[in-house]
């Protein structure tokens, strides 16, 4: 078996993306280790999971910097330290500039509630609610500099049932999340994700064993 892959996770709030990933590595479901966790939220109850599963787990507030790029230099310094090989951004609630971003190429993941690019920004179930759309979901996607912009790796389609309430749709949307999620991390690990300009291609098994695909 492979050495684990070494995670660092972005959170801003309940961290149930967070929970999924911890559930899928104690299951065997996924061969990682979280590195470490950061938070721009002192109460972010994910930093709470992290610590209760012994993952170091850090809050690194904006308000302590001068400027954003000192604030995204420094967390880049600790994902670094933790030597994580992938970021995963799970309800982070900050876009990252380039400063960030040039310093992981092509290493970092988000997950957003809706069928990309269909609703992007917050609130994306509200938003499908408001437009009246009959099926939503979940998109993972790797980061660029717009707002979930980056090229889609999974998607999952969700059914909008009439009646529905917004924290209805949320809770269907997040059981397809923590399912897709962990799976965009295994597909990376084993090195079958290729990006062919605003494409990811997930190549065959055998075609891309032991070897990135990722340039």
């Amino acid at each position: 078996m492979s050495d684990p892959i070494r995670l660092a996770v972005l959170a801003s709030g309940s961290g149930t993306n967070l929970q999924a990933f911890i559930d899928a590595i104690k299951s065997g479901e996924l061969n990682a280790k979280i590195a470490l966790v950061i938070s721009d939220n002192p109460d972010a109850y994910a930093l709470t999971r992290a610590r209760k599963n012994k993952i170091p787990a850090y809050y690194v507030g904006r308000e302590k910097f001068n400027s954003r790029e000192d604030y995204e230099l420094k967390m880049v310094k600790m994902i670094k330290e933790a030597d994580a090989d992938l970021v995963l951004l799970a309800g982070f609630m900050r876009l990252l500039s380039p400063v960030f971003l040039h310093h992981f190429p092509n290493r970092i993941m988000n997950i957003h509630p809706s069928l990309l690019p269909a609703f992007p920004g917050l609130d994306a179930q509200g938003q499908a609610l408001e437009y009246g759309v009959k099926v939503t979901g979940c998109t993972v996607h790797f980061v660029d500099e717009g707002m979930d912009t980056g090229p889609i790796i999974l998607q999952a389609a969700v059914p909008v049932y009439t009646g529905d309430t917004r924290d209805e749709l949320a809770y269907r949307i997040q059981m397809e999340e923590h399912r897709i999620y962990p799976e965009a991390v295994r597909l990376y690990q084993a090195g079958r994700l290729k990006i062919d300009g605003r494409r990811v291609i997930i190549l065959p098994e055998e075609e891309c064993r032991n070897e990135t695909c990722l340039d």
